[in-house]
């Protein structure tokens, strides 16, 4: 009986975002919104938009792809708890975790620490609770990111641009295009929070490289 050779995760999400780019679906977080008629607890202020000249570290080697298991972010203050894994919607929307709290990552991309770009994602807030990511538009280039993997090592990322779209306009091949090394993108919500749509008219993007490991 012949092999069926299955593509490496890389290889699979360049396919998936090929077919996105092409304009098939935009992958963008689109929750955030609270399900109930509750107020936010706040609203995310606009993030610097910081070239990606400006990395101050250099990258490291990509990693095996293992499972991510925990997020930190010491200089806002995220330490996570398990991470639960996240797909498309219908409509080809990334999913979002159903509370405040969860962070959940792109299952259909690559694992953070291998080659591409890794997709973690999280609320601003939920339903009047402060989200994991409430805090997220505050981060600055150099700030280090630490994901617990699944082997029982930790992959370490530095930020290098923080930024803010508005979800009509998302960039989805800046976000997820491929790129030449392991990356990551942290998204959630930000800018005005529309009483009638219930969500917020904008997402904040962090991007960071991996530039070791513990």
């Amino acid at each position: 009986m012949s092999r069926t050779r299955i593509p490496s995760p890389a290889r699979r999400f360049r396919r998936l975002a090929a077919g996105l780019l092409a304009g098939t679906a935009l992958v963008v977080l689109v929750g955030c919104s609270a399900p109930e008629a509750t107020q936010p607890t706040q609203t995310s202020q606009p993030a610097a938009q910081v070239p990606a000249a400006a990395a101050p570290a250099a990258a490291t080697a990509p990693l095996a792809a293992s499972a991510p298991e925990r997020l930190e972010v010491p200089s806002i203050g995220v330490a996570s708890g398990p991470l639960l894994e996240l797909g498309l919607t219908a409509d080809g929307a990334l999913e979002v975790p159903a509370d405040a709290t969860t962070v959940g990552w792109f299952g259909l991309g690559p694992t953070p620490g291998a080659s591409g770009p890794a997709v973690l994602a999280a609320h601003v807030d939920y339903s009047g609770v402060p989200g994991t990511f409430t805090r997220l538009s505050a981060m600055a280039v150099g700030d280090e990111i630490r994901v617990a993997r699944a082997d029982g090592s930790t992959a370490l990322f530095t930020a290098y641009r923080v930024a803010q779209y508005p979800k009509s306009a998302f960039p989805t091949e800046e976000v997820y295009g491929d790129t030449p090394g392991a990356e990551l993108r942290l998204i959630t919500c930000g800018g005005a929070f529309d009483d009638t749509a219930r969500s917020y008219a904008d997402n904040v993007v962090v991007y960071a490289r991996l530039t070791g490991t513990v």
